[in-house]
């Protein structure tokens, strides 16, 4: 519509100002979805990999290990740093390394990360050390006591310690399942937690 001015005289827009009005629009657009994309891919900080074994990197991949830092740092977990999570990766039983998980399969460590910082909430404690998390299927045979089928070879458990008794943690982790939190195992052992997102309920 024509544009009423405070003497009521009518002003029509020009072909100029018209074009010029749809060029700062779009130019607004564009730097707004530039923002937004900028977001939504941002990187985490480059992965410090001083802390790894050279050997298990240069097979892993620098490339691969950082991707998956971005990954575990998109979780936003407050408690739990993707560096404990991905130096249980590089760890090595005999002369089997372990490796990290295939790209499909890294949400449902996702889901035992979440609970892991809830649990670490729950007893006002973060986590001190990640002591297994995903495990290739070579790596878990050579673990002691390992099961054939354990939910550590489908990235969705966890062994953890945390800077308080695991009778302590273990009944934590209980008691956030039971309003819902999650669905899955908890086991108690001396000196780790094994948590994990299984989909039913188990207590050993």
């Amino acid at each position: 519509m024509p544009e009423l001015t405070t003497t009521s005289r009518i002003v029509y827009p020009t072909r100029r100002n018209f074009i010029a009005a749809t060029t700062v629009a779009a130019a607004g657009l564009a730097a707004s979805v530039r923002t937004s994309q900028a977001f939504l891919f941002r990187r985490s900080t480059p992965l410090d990999m001083s802390e790894l074994p050279p050997s298990w990197i240069a097979d892993q991949g620098v490339r691969s290990i950082q991707s998956y830092a971005d990954y575990l740092a998109g979780l936003r977990l407050k408690y739990v740093t993707p560096m404990q999570v991905i130096k249980a990766h590089a760890k090595k039983k005999g002369s089997v390394w372990n490796a990290l998980p295939v790209r499909s399969m890294w949400r449902d460590m996702g889901s035992s990360l979440k609970v892991t910082d809830k649990i670490a909430a729950e007893v006002g404690s973060p986590v001190r050390e990640v002591t297994s998390a995903y495990r290739s299927a070579a790596y878990n045979r050579r673990c002691p006591g390992a099961k054939s089928e354990s939910w550590h070879m489908k990235n969705c458990a966890l062994d953890l310690k945390f800077g308080t008794s695991t009778s302590r943690v273990a009944a934590a982790a209980r008691y956030l399942r039971s309003k819902g939190l999650f669905k899955g195992g908890v086991g108690q052992y001396s000196s780790f937690t094994h948590v994990d997102t299984r989909g039913h309920n188990v207590d050993w």
